[in-house]
């Protein structure tokens, strides 16, 4: 609807646009201000993307006062109908707040006390929730997390009305509801509310949050501080075996701002869950920069909050997906709506980067706030520049010293890999040291799996996760890293992973034709050390950017050695031979070997082994430099799941047995393209002739890549010395090869 129109239908059914009185103690005081309110209301009808999103928020709001209001006694995990009605309400509960505060219409105040009365007549009696399997069980959901997120929400729309309440109708929910719910949620659980995780930080938010509107003390400094006095043991776990509670633990909103995010607004648990706790941390730090100016909680950790915003845009893939680091669904991507708010604060009390203005566009919306606001002015106002992402080194930790994530991208996104060397991020963790996953224009080619679960979904574990998450999304095995010894990388076992890290070697992303990210990891097999280099290499011969995989080790004793790449696609060609079995076993027997089929299993290529596929009419290959020793596996997830409860997805993998120090060198080649219009075939083969090791020793690797034009490119790493001042010279067949800084390429 034309928005000028829709004000003209807003003052013909009678909702009125005049200012409405506040009283002394003035509300609203969270995330809406007066001033800000006001502003929204001068600007109705004159800003097209505000006047759309406001337009849509009250199409769906109306929808819901026509239905009627249902509380329903609570019995269903996620994804069931009482969960699914709960939580619609919440959302729909702080819309319709926004919407009294804007248009002033009293249907919508009303809506939201009535809502609250049912709450609070059902709350007062409300048992624990049926379901059991939570370590911190909610009332109205399953778990105290989502519980949280219902008074997040129910606080907002509790503050936009609270001056359209008797003061009798206020202390009754204050009374019944509030108070009784935010100490439910804090002091009898304690185990989900002092801790450092996303759980808490929602948690804090709640209960922080309707302190502010009460303007209870004790509920802010309980939010900001946490409880002194929990009794709590040191060492308890939760669901996803995270440890609640640590020696000299740390608690409350400080904590939780801190210690998560490293100086450059990464989140240790991965930009999924960065993107699911973006919203209450930002949400109660700009409340408390309304309330509170003087603790000045937004700007906490030199604005860490506001560098994560820009953490997550950069964690994206071209089509703005997240990549899906440790625990994270698949297609989550910014435009949820929490990063619709999340981006629009940014932008506001940020420094007005023009860039987050082209991200707004493609969002759609705004969020209805003052922030809001102004990014829709100015991007009606032509001020959005395009959001340019560039390869990127993120440390993780709490002072940055703990790994990271090294982003490498060419060409505008049209390549990107992820490399990960970063702690072990909480319990959302995986066991996956020096992983990575490569993206052609937002399109996965070898990629990491994510999760196993449903989110939401009811009719696969109640959309929780899922067993296969531990025997298989978690393990080693199911990333594109090295297993050794088919055990997983610190044996899985989550305290001692959650000691340790990798630690970068360098990342360079200064020169145009290679970017380069090289960590090392020494704890997760004790006795070996892994070194991987991973270059991004643009050179005239090759149609596209690719990919050179440097993984070098040094063990104490002789071992195992599994290398696998998981792809997509059909499989095309390959220069090895090798049996297809009649049936189906898997690759053994734990540690998530149990979910691998071997579909086809031979000897690997005397010296080099390629193999080529076909995905989203583009081809792909991998050469790697192997011996006739080496075993070449074809994979494909699905084994010892008969509940289908994992993606059958395919696999290539390179076994290197009976060995102790070795090195595994690969190219990962896109190239060409394939129409099925057309029916036409471009350059669908290999330009590589030989990828050759020219040196390797203690202090120095190096490569030779020939193409098909007989061109050579050499690249030589420093095992050694990482610094960028370091010179370096080296012979390799009566050649003298000179340099400075920490690698080669040339």
């Amino acid at each position: 609807m034309n928005i000028k129109k829709f004000t003209l239908t807003l003052l013909t059914v009678g909702i009125t646009m005049s200012p409405f009185t506040l009283q002394a103690k003035e509300h609203p005081n969270l995330i809406l201000t007066k001033p800000g309110v006001e502003r929204m209301r001068d600007n109705l009808g004159q800003v097209p993307l505000f006047d759309t999103t406001l337009s849509s928020v009250k199409q769906e709001v109306d929808a819901e006062i026509a239905m009627g209001i249902d509380t329903p006694i609570p019995k269903d995990f996620s994804g069931g109908y009482t969960h699914q009605r709960h939580k619609q309400n919440f959302f729909v509960a702080q819309k319709a707040g926004v919407l009294y505060q804007v248009l002033n219409d009293e249907k919508y105040a009303k809506y939201i006390r009535d809502m609250l009365f049912q709450y609070e007549a059902m709350y007062k009696d409300l048992p624990l929730h049926p379901q059991e399997r939570s370590y911190s069980r909610g009332k109205l959901f399953w778990q105290c997390l989502n519980d949280s997120n219902w008074l997040v929400y129910m606080s907002q729309a509790y503050d936009a009305i609270y001056d359209y309440l008797s003061a009798e109708e206020r202390e009754t929910l204050e009374t019944n509801l509030f108070r009784p719910f935010a100490d439910f949620i804090s002091l009898e659980n304690p185990q989900f509310f002092n801790r450092v995780h996303n759980h808490s930080t929602w948690g804090i938010a709640a209960v922080g949050m309707i302190g502010l509107v009460m303007n209870d003390e004790e509920l802010i400094q309980r939010a900001l501080y946490g409880i002194e006095d929990d009794g709590l043991e040191v060492g308890g776990k939760d669901n996803d075996g995270g440890t609640i509670k640590v020696e000299g633990q740390r608690k409350g909103f400080f904590a939780n701002l801190e210690e998560p995010f490293s100086p450059d607004g990464y989140y240790t648990e991965g930009p999924y869950y960065q993107r699911y706790a973006m919203y209450p941390f930002l949400i109660f730090a700009l409340a408390m920069d309304n309330s509170r100016p003087d603790l000045k909680v937004l700007q906490h950790k030199d604005n860490v909050l506001l560098k994560g915003v820009n953490a997550l845009l950069n964690l994206s893939d071209a089509d703005g997906e997240f990549f899906p680091i440790n625990d994270a669904q698949k297609g989550m991507s910014y435009y949820k709506s929490s990063l619709v708010s999340a981006v629009d604060l940014a932008y506001f009390y940020g420094d007005k980067n023009p860039q987050l203005l082209s991200v707004v566009e493609k969002q759609g919306e705004v969020l209805l706030q003052e922030s809001g606001l102004q990014a829709a002015i100015d991007v009606r106002d032509g001020k959005a520049e395009p959001f340019i992402k560039q390869s990127v080194n993120l440390s993780d930790g709490v002072n940055g010293k703990q790994g990271g994530i090294g982003v490498l991208r060419q060409g505008d996104e049209d390549m990107t890999l992820v490399f990960k060397y970063a702690a072990q991020g909480l319990s959302h963790g995986h066991y996956d040291k020096l992983s990575f996953s490569m993206y052609e224009k937002g399109e996965e080619v070898l990629q990491d799996y994510g999760l196993a679960r449903f989110v939401n979904i009811e009719q696969k574990g109640g959309g929780n996760y899922l067993k296969e998450n531990k025997t298989w999304a978690k393990t080693t095995i199911a990333h594109n890293t090295l297993s050794i010894n088919q055990k997983k990388h610190f044996n899985g076992d989550y305290d001692i992973a959650s000691q340790h890290h990798s630690e970068l070697f360098t990342f360079d992303a200064e020169r145009e034709d290679i970017k380069v990210v090289s960590a090392t990891e020494e704890n997760a097999y004790p006795g070996t050390l892994m070194h991987r280099t991973m270059a991004m290499i643009a050179n005239d011969n090759f149609e596209k950017p690719f990919v050179l995989d440097i993984m070098r080790i040094e063990s104490d004793k002789k071992n195992q050695y599994d290398f696998p790449f998981y792809y997509f696609g059909q499989v095309l060609d390959m220069n090895f031979k090798y049996d297809t079995p009649t049936s189906l076993n898997p690759l053994g027997d734990d540690n998530g070997y149990q979910h691998l089929y071997v579909e086809g299993k031979g000897d690997a290529a005397d010296h080099n082994t390629q193999f080529s596929w076909l995905s989203n009419g583009k081809y792909y290959t991998i050469t790697s430099i192997t011996n006739s020793e080496d075993e070449v596996f074809f994979t494909r997830i699905g084994a010892s799941d008969p509940e289908f409860n994992l993606r059958r997805d395919p696999a290539i993998m390179l076994r290197r047995s009976d060995t102790q120090d070795t090195l595994f060198v690969s190219v990962v080649e896109p190239h060409g393209s394939y129409s099925p219009v057309s029916e036409s075939s471009q350059n669908s083969k290999s330009s590589i002739t030989d990828l050759s090791v020219v040196l390797d020793s203690e202090a120095y690797t190096g490569i030779k890549i020939t193409d098909v034009k007989g061109t050579e490119q050499v690249f030589i790493i420093s095992n050694e010395d990482a610094s960028k001042s370091a010179k370096h010279s080296v012979k390799i067949n009566g050649e003298k090869y000179s340099w400075t800084g920490p690698y080669l390429y040339q």
